[in-house]
This record gives structure tokens, C-alpha cells and sequence, in this order.
């Protein structure tokens, strides 16, 4: 077993030693063939075999999602150990359930199976409470912009397939040199591998140089990087004296040219009602600038509360404060403000609809609360939970033909749910972020890095404006136009295209997960059913 161990350890560190911002990316193409080599050498020596594959691909995932995601721990513990042990659980049974098939079916179908149910687990992931996608494999390309601009027809789940179909082409051709020696097959299918490699990107560099800005139609864009510790000082400030203070330092920075500013998100942190937030005194402020410039519209982040006056509209994502025997909605937002609202009394709102579990997410409450009690609240976790909208909402700017996507922070990992505000109409996506609560790590690169996928799918430019950093600009092919310094108090500006064509996969979503999903219910049936054959089969001999 000390081999199996060792394999195991390699695997992981592979998949550790190729994940975005740090990383050696092509390491992905063989990350899995330890694992698998392992796996089919248990399969083959040993009788009872669960267990050790459990052990042993708990211990790749654990590696690979420790060295990848550990900076969570500087913004919540509790959430740092639910991410990385639930994640990599979670990858466990899913191998577990590809050894189980291969103990029952042919090579070639168990290995179509790894395929079908580890993508359905990554689609798994994205939908439900506990959602970390983080590690998907399609993401790991998020720095190789030019291996990947046909995510705009196949999105991230394209590049998850990618990975996996060279780690199954390198790892049959390792398993049969290593049993018949055979140097020859081996070089044919390490070929066969690089043609696998070289012909996505051969398509995608073409694609990459051959790209233009579809939008006819720009719009000039500020963003705002105020630089504010949320730890020290976020909540010391009042919202008076931050919107003051923004509007000053946006004072000689503005003219009749810009049409929209971004500011990162709960750049007010003070929670406002939700009712009162358009006559609201930091909002009031922001309004003074309209008198010099008319045309612009701010979409900036606010923190709102709303309480329920009748306990029919409590949800489960609604908070008690049981000292004023009060039930209250709690949200994370986006608000449009422009001339347009000048004296209007509601303005155009998006709420944060992809939370962070244990910070703004408590899951499954009926069932974990019982169990955990305050652990949550005592580990830094969340105090109140936030309230979502089940639709996307878009910011129509006025005086300009841009329509924006407000993607608050989290979200922006999550693809298919980007593309529905592309059907909304959103033609460009402006994300707002505080990603300071990582520290200085790769946590808030990794973002950023994953905000270029969203811009490749989706053929959307994107207008960042994050806390702390990195607030940039990128294109529809994914380039980094600019960017501002994490730590750098400042603002960016930028002329960007506003683009109104619709890619396929925007209008066909994550459609590879879920053919996926059939293809593994199907063969897992038939595993089941094969199994039982025998067992009928072998009693009906006796």
C-alpha cells in the first residue's frame, strides 16, 4: 500500500501544483493518472478495496484543496473547514463511485462513467447550499486565455472535459507500459494525447487573434478602489462620511464623458432600510454630483434591511432579533442611481443571490443548527443570513446604450448563472467585490482570474471595482485592459465595448453537465443491474 500512498500523494500535489495564479497549468493533463493508477492497481490485488480507495483519494483531494483554498481561513474558520473538507469529501465519493462502476463494467465504460459523474458533480456544486465550486477544472484555465476562447460555445464545463480526456488518454497508455512494456503504443498515445492538447488550442489561438469588439456602442467607465480594511475601519465609518468622501475624491476625476461609475461592493456598510435607501441621507449626497454631471449613473454596493411587519413573509432566509421580538430581511445589494431617480422614492435594486456558505449562508438550518448551534457565530461565521431574489436584475443606464450585469463578488464563479443576465439584456458586466477579507493571498488573484472566463462565455466587457484590489477592466476575450495595484487607493477608467450578440453557450447554459448527468445516471443503472445479473446468475448454478 506504501506505492498506492505515494501515488495518491502525487496526485494531489499535481493538482495542488496546477491551479490558477500560482500554478504550472499543464500539470492538470496528468494530475488524475497517479490516482488512477492507483486505483486500478487495488482493483486488481485486493479483495476489499472501498475503504482503501476512500482513504486514499481523501487524502489527494485534502492535499489539493488545502494548498489551493487555504486562505479562506483568514476570512472565516468556520468556513475554511466546511469548504475544504465538505469539497474534498465531496470528490471522494465521486471517485468512489467511478471504482465501484469499474469493478463492474469494461474499462472503456467505467471510464466514460469518471467522466459523466465527476462533471455532474461539478454541476452538482454550482446549484446546491453548500456550493464551492472553486475547484472546478474548467477554471484552472482562467490565465490561459488563449487555450480557451471556445468556452463562448462549450463554458467551463468544455474545459473540465478537456482535463479529463488527456488524463484518461495518459493514463491507459501509462497503465499498459507498465504491463507490457511496450514503448512503441506508449509513444502513440502520448501523440494521440498532444493532438488532443494542440488542436483546442490551435482553434482558440486563431480565434483569439481573429476577435473584435462586436459592440458598435461604448460607454466610458469609472471604477472605484477605495481601499478600506474591513476588519479596522469599514464599519468605524458612517455612510455619511463615506459618501461624502467618495464624492470629493470623484470630483476632479469626472466629466461630461462618463457614463457609469462602479463602486465595490457594501461600499455603504452601515445597514439602511430598505424604503428609505432613495431619499437616504449617503444617497442624497451622491446626488449633489448630478448637477454637474447629469449623464452619469452610479451602480454602487450597499448593505439594506427590511423589516416584516406580517410573519406571513417570513422565509427561511429571514433573521429574528429576539430582543425587539422583530423578523427582518437582511441583503447584500446593488443599487442604480441616476437623474433619472432624482426624485424618485425606490430605485432599481439587485441582491446578492450566490452566497457564502457560513458567512452569508447558513445551510440547511433545520438540520445543521441542532447540531452546531452558535458554532457559526463563535467561529466568525455569519450572524445574520441574507436574503436572495430568484431573478437577475440589469441597471439600464441613462444617457448611454450600456446595460449593466450587477455581479456582486461570489457570484462571479458561477457561469450559468452570469449568462442570465445576458438575457436580460445586460450588455456589459459590472461586478462589484471586497475580497480584502482574504488578505494578501491568491484568494482575491484567483477572482479575478475566474472573472475572465465569465468574460470569454458571455463575450462581455467587465468593469471591476474591488475594495482592496483588483479592480480592472477586461475585454471580451478575456485581456486585462488595466488594472489597479491591490492596496492601491485610487480610480480607473476606461472606455469599453458594449456588446448586444448572444454566444451559445449563454443561450444553451451548462449544457455538456448536464448530457453528462444522463450519461452517468444511465451507466450507473446498468452497473447496478449488471451486478445483480450475476449474483442471479451464480445462484441459479448452484
Amino acid at each position: 500500500m506504501k506505492k498506492n500512498f505515494f501515488l495518491a500523494i502525487l496526485s494531489g500535489s499535481l493538482l495542488a501544483a496546477s491551479w490558477v495564479t500560482y500554478g504550472i497549468t499543464p500539470l492538470i493533463f496528468i494530475a488524475f493518472v497517479p490516482l488512477l493508477l492507483a486505483d486500478s492497481h487495488i482493483r486488481s490485488h485486493y479483495k476489499h478495496t472501498k475503504r482503501k480507495i476512500f482513504i486514499l483519494s481523501y487524502i489527494a483531494f485534502l492535499i489539493w484543496n488545502i494548498v489551493s483554498t487555504w486562505w479562506i481561513w483568514n476570512s472565516t474558520q468556520v468556513g475554511a473547514v466546511l469548504a475544504i473538507s465538505i469539497n474534498s469529501l465531496l470528490m471522494t465519493l465521486t471517485f468512489l463511485l467511478y471504482h465501484l462502476v469499474a469493478k463492474r463494467t469494461t474499462q472503456k465504460l467505467s471510464l466514460i462513467f469518471l467522466v459523466a459523474i465527476w462533471l455532474s458533480f461539478e454541476k452538482f456544486h454550482l446549484w446546491w447550499d453548500i456550493s464551492w465550486p472553486w475547484l472546478n477544472l474548467g477554471n484552472v484555465f482562467s490565465e490561459k486565455i488563449t487555450w480557451i476562447q471556445w468556452y463562448e460555445y462549450t463554458g467551463a464545463f468544455g474545459g473540465s472535459l478537456w482535463v479529463w480526456l488527456l488524463n484518461i488518454i495518459f493514463y491507459i497508455a501509462a497503465k499498459d507500459y507498465l504491463t507490457d512494456k511496450n514503448r512503441a503504443l506508449l509513444a502513440k498515445r502520448v501523440g494521440i494525447a498532444m493532438l488532443f492538447f494542440a488542436i483546442p488550442v490551435v482553434i482558440s489561438y486563431y480565434s483569439y487573434i481573429n476577435y473584435s469588439e462586436k459592440g458598435l456602442k461604448t460607454a466610458d467607465v469609472v471604477v472605484l478602489q477605495p481601499n478600506i480594511d474591513p476588519y479596522e475601519e469599514k464599519y468605524q465609518f458612517s455612510n455619511e462620511s463615506t459618501s461624502e468622501a467618495i464624492s470629493y475624491f470623484l470630483l476632479d476625476k469626472l466629466d461630461h464623458k462618463v457614463n457609469f461609475i462602479i463602486t465595490p461592493e457594501t461600499m455603504f456598510a452601515r445597514n439602511i432600510l430598505i424604503d428609505e435607501l432613495a431619499n437616504s441621507a449617503p444617497v442624497n449626497t451622491l446626488k449633489n454630483l448630478f448637477l454637474a454631471f447629469p449623464q452619469v449613473n452610479w451602480v454602487v454596493g450597499v448593505s439594506l434591511l427590511k423589516f416584516i411587519e406580517d410573519k406571513k413573509d417570513v422565509t427561511a432566509q429571514s433573521n429574528y432579533l429576539a430582543e425587539k421580538d422583530i423578523w427582518y430581511n437582511d441583503y447584500n445589494s446593488a443599487f442604480l442611481l441616476n437623474y433619472d431617480y432624482f426624485r424618485s422614492d425606490t430605485l432599481p435594486l439587485y441582491h446578492k443571490s450566490k452566497l457564502v456558505v457560513a458567512v452569508e449562508n447558513f445551510p440547511y438550518q433545520h438540520l445543521l443548527k441542532p447540531i452546531l448551534g452558535d458554532m457559526l457565530i463563535d467561529l466568525g461565521g455569519t450572524i445574520a443570513l441574507k436574503t436572495t431574489q430568484r431573478e437577475r436584475s440589469i441597471f439600464t443606464g441613462r444617457e448611454t446604450a450600456g446595460k449593466a450585469a450587477p455581479i456582486i463578488c461570489y457570484e462571479t464563479v458561477y457561469g450559468e448563472f452570469v449568462t442570465d443576465y445576458i438575457k436580460k439584456g445586460a450588455n456589459f458586466l459590472a461586478i462589484l467585490t471586497n475580497d480584502a477579507w482574504w488578505g494578501d493571498t491568491q484568494g482575491y488573484k484567483q477572482l479575478l482570474s475566474y472573472t475572465r472566463l465569465r468574460a470569454i462565455e458571455t463575450r462581455r466587457s467587465v468593469a471591476r471595482s474591488a475594495n482592496t484590489g483588483i479592480s480592472a477592466f477586461i475585454n471580451g476575450r478575456g485581456d486585462i485592459l488595466k488594472a489597479l495595484p491591490y492596496r492601491d487607493f485610487n480610480t480607473l477608467r476606461c472606455t469599453i465595448a458594449l456588446n448586444e450578440e448572444v454566444t451559445f453557450y449563454v443561450r444553451m447554459g451548462d449544457y455538456i453537465a448536464r448530457i453528462a448527468g444522463f450519461l452517468a445516471f444511465f451507466i450507473f443503472l446498468y452497473a447496478i443491474a449488471k451486478k445483480r445479473g450475476e449474483i442471479t446468475f451464480q445462484k441459479t448454478n448452484k
